[in-house]
C-alpha cells in the first residue's frame, strides 16, 4: 500500500464504510423512506392511526439504521470550524463579531 499519510487501520475503517455504504445504497432503504413519505402526505388515501404509526415507525427505523451505519461525513472544514469555535472563549468569540 502506497505511503499517503494514513494508517493501515484508517485505510481499513474506510474501505469497511464504503462496502458498507455501497451495500446500503443497494438495499433501497432511502428510496422506501421516500415512498413511505408520500404515501403519508397524500392526501387522496385515507390512512387510519394504526396505518399511520406502522408507516412511521418503519421510517424511523429505517433512518435510524442509516445514520447508525452511515453517518454524515464531516468535511475538514466543516471541523476546522467546530475547532475555531471550541478554542474560543465566550468573550473572545463576542469581540470578534464586533471587529
Amino acid at each position: 500500500m502506497p505511503k499517503t499519510g494514513v494508517s493501515v487501520a484508517a485505510h481499513n475503517r474506510q474501505m469497511r464504510r464504503d462496502a458498507l455504504r455501497e451495500q446500503l445504497s443497494n438495499q433501497k432503504h432511502v428510496e422506501h423512506v421516500i415512498v413511505l413519505l408520500d404515501k403519508l402526505r397524500d392526501l387522496d388515501e385515507e390512512l387510519d392511526n394504526l396505518e399511520i404509526t406502522r408507516l412511521s415507525k418503519v421510517i424511523d427505523t429505517k433512518l435510524k439504521l442509516i445514520n447508525k451505519y452511515l453517518p454524515d461525513d464531516k468535511e475538514p472544514s466543516d471541523l476546522n470550524l467546530i475547532a475555531q469555535v471550541t478554542t474560543q472563549t465566550h468573550e473572545q468569540w463576542l469581540e470578534s463579531l464586533n471587529e
